[in-house]
């Protein structure tokens, strides 16, 4: 029996498919193909975060959907957050799909595939408290010197503008104990670089010590060998703690790469969104960063159009951007979601001004991206190489400390060899957008 699985949305949803496809093929001995022809069985993993992600998962379970007609296929599940939050709305509209499973049953994925198999039409998304440990069967989608680690699960955060909390359920933190085990698992089997990764990581831990845990976590985990490269994401500015700033400091393998999205700046816009205590304690927190690490790459994201942002708002907003130049910005427009405080909420702002502050946000960052790429040239990089380039098979890509997994840019080797994994040092001659390129000048030693 071959399957086939499209991941859609986020690094958390593409642990959760990675681990569909370890308990496919290890537990049922199932083939998984990335030719979608080739499959008997198609999971599609969908996002419902906003609007776009959940329009991208309805047209591609509508394209899987032709298959049954011109293809191999015989069975579709749909699984994932938009699963989750329209598990019967699925069914009933879609009649192509054959089951549905929610965030929180990953585990009943053999009996699901059972039941389709014996033309049943299967609905699992009741529960919210599965949470993949070490045991829990994966099959790793990355290269294979790098992972991602899932430390925790759910939200407890009321941000009103967001649907996580309904569709991944309360936070819940694995053990640390069970974290290193799955962790020397993955470096054994060759991963160098480790990517944690939760819905806020800086809230790891609250709900089994009682207190904020990721600084504690990362010491034990670069006391791995052969562990090279440790990164984090999803800071959340309340809980990002001294300790944490403090351990990221001094601890070499630890990447300095904050990623901390702000959403905002104005008090006003902050209190109403349910996010950080105000633009001043966002700013105290980025001061003491860019103090003990000057060297630090800080990736944040904002909302533009959120109800009630005023022109005032806005204008406050793209002035902490110019101000504080931050590497990397996500620019998102507000998307209205059904079930938030804010779909009430009154003064929606118009989708065309939407538009237009996201375009202004946009221009304004390439700007300030372009600026400090430039000022990267001519300086001598540590770069862990990814592989041959999508680019050119003549070229190998890879990435800095400052570059995170699929979603900054990455450095282009237009001499030199080395091998996928390797840690070389690359002098910086040129840059494309947020790409750079040059020779390699030393390998691994």
């Amino acid at each position: 029996m071959k399957f086939a699985l499209i991941s859609l949305g986020c690094s958390k949803n593409l642990v959760d498919s990675e681990n569909f496809i370890g308990i496919l093929v290890n537990k049922r001995g199932f083939e998984v193909t990335s030719e979608l022809g080739e499959a008997d069985i198609i999971i599609v993993n969908t996002c419902g975060f906003i609007g776009d992600a959940k329009k991208e998962s309805i047209e591609t379970i509508l394209e899987v959907s032709d298959l049954k007609i011109n293809g191999n296929l015989k069975k579709i599940i749909v699984t994932g957050c938009l699963a989750q939050r329209y598990a019967g709305e699925i069914l009933k509209e879609l009649p192509e799909v054959d089951a549905v499973i929610g965030t929180g049953e990953i585990d009943k994925i053999e009996k699901v595939i059972e039941e389709v198999l014996a033309d049943k039409r299967v609905v699992e998304s009741t529960k919210m408290d599965f949470l993949a440990d070490s045991e829990t069967d994966r099959v790793l989608t990355t290269a294979s010197h790098t992972a991602y680690l899932k430390i925790a699960e759910g939200c407890d955060r009321k941000c009103t503008y967001c649907i996580i909390p309904q569709l991944r359920g309360n936070l819940r933190s694995r053990t640390i104990e069970d974290i290193l085990k799955e962790a020397n698992k993955l470096v054994a089997s060759g991963v160098r670089e480790l990517n944690l990764l939760a819905q806020e990581t800086t809230e790891y831990g609250i709900d089994l010590y009682k207190e904020k845990s990721l600084a504690r976590l990362m010491k034990e985990l670069v006391k791995i060998d052969g562990l090279k490269w440790l990164r984090t994401y999803y800071m959340f500015p309340d809980s990002l703690t001294d300790e944490l700033i403090d351990v990221m400091k001094t601890e070499e393998k630890i990447c300095k790469y904050f990623d901390i999205p702000v959403q905002h700046i104005s008090d006003n816009i902050l209190q109403q969104m349910g996010r950080a205590k105000s633009g001043n304690h966002i700013k105290g927190i980025l001061n003491r960063i860019r103090k003990e690490i000057p060297d630090a790459v800080i990736r944040t994201a904002v909302i533009v159009g959120f109800p009630g942002e005023t022109e005032e708002n806005f204008e406050e907003l793209k002035a902490f951007i110019e101000e504080y130049k931050f590497d990397y910005v996500g620019v998102f427009k507000y998307s209205r979601e059904e079930d938030t405080k804010a779909y009430d909420m009154e003064n929606q702002v118009p989708e065309e001004v939407k538009e237009k502050r996201w375009i202004e946000i946009t221009n304004l960052q390439t700007k300030i991206a372009e600026n400090k790429n430039r000022n990267m040239l001519g300086k001598i990089v540590e770069v862990m190489i990814d592989g041959v380039s999508t680019e050119s098979e003549y070229l190998l890509e890879g990435r800095t400390k400052g570059q995170a997994l699929e979603i900054d840019g990455k450095v282009l080797t237009n001499d030199g060899t080395a091998k996928p994994g390797e840690i070389v040092k690359v002098k910086l001659e040129q840059n494309f957008d947020y790409d750079f390129i040059g020779p390699i000048v030393e390998n691994e030693q």
